[in-house]
């Protein structure tokens, strides 16, 4: 398993200005709420799961196997 940045540098520079202007929560998302702090809930359990391949909700991470 292994996680890197997406490969699109104008994706990552995207969703980390987006990150910046939220304070270190999920651009993608309206809310501020705890589990939408990046690395998000949602892809943390994503990582867990030993079958997921794929990005994150936002497109900055993608976990391979």
């Amino acid at each position: 398993m292994y996680i890197r940045l997406n490969e699109n540098e104008k994706v990552v520079a995207a969703i980390k200005e987006g990150l910046k202007k939220k304070n270190g929560f999920c651009p993608c998302r309206r809310e501020e709420k705890p589990e939408y702090f990046c690395m998000c809930e949602e892809f943390r359990k994503q990582i867990e799961d030993p079958n997921f391949e794929g990005y994150c909700h936002c497109m900055l991470y993608y976990k391979g196997k």
